[in-house]
């Protein structure tokens, strides 16, 4: 087993409850951390034997250009979409990162991580 990481894909987008989030948009990361067999790739130098992190983040990219309300929601889209493209994935990790959130204080991150399994 082993683990392919995206860390810190930063993306500009228009989440969240409130109408200006939506309207002005934010500035977001998310880091992903996808588990699965690693071995055979290790041993066979072919793309084709592991997971190809280009398309996940492009998936990522994708998902975070669909407004919600909830960072929840938006993980939640982004682990139900590695789970059904990539059928070698075991486990996902994903954390959806708000940049200076619309809070009444000093707050520099609101951060959401969803896990999801085979």
């Amino acid at each position: 087993m082993g683990t392919i990481q995206l860390k810190t894909i930063q993306i500009y987008a228009f989440h969240g409850c409130l109408p200006e989030e939506r309207k002005i948009g934010s500035e977001y990361t998310v880091d992903v951390v996808l588990e699965l067999d690693l071995e055979r790739a290790s041993n066979s130098d072919l793309l084709s034997d592991t997971l190809d992190y280009v398309q996940a983040y492009r998936i990522v990219k994708e998902e975070m250009t669909i407004p919600s309300d909830l960072l929840e929601h938006v993980a939640g889209r982004i682990l139900n979409r590695f789970l059904d493209e990539f059928e070698q994935l075991a486990r996902a990790t994903v954390t959806v990162v708000k940049v200076n959130p619309p809070i009444m204080g000093n707050v520099t991150s609101v951060n959401v991580t969803l896990t999801k399994s085979r």
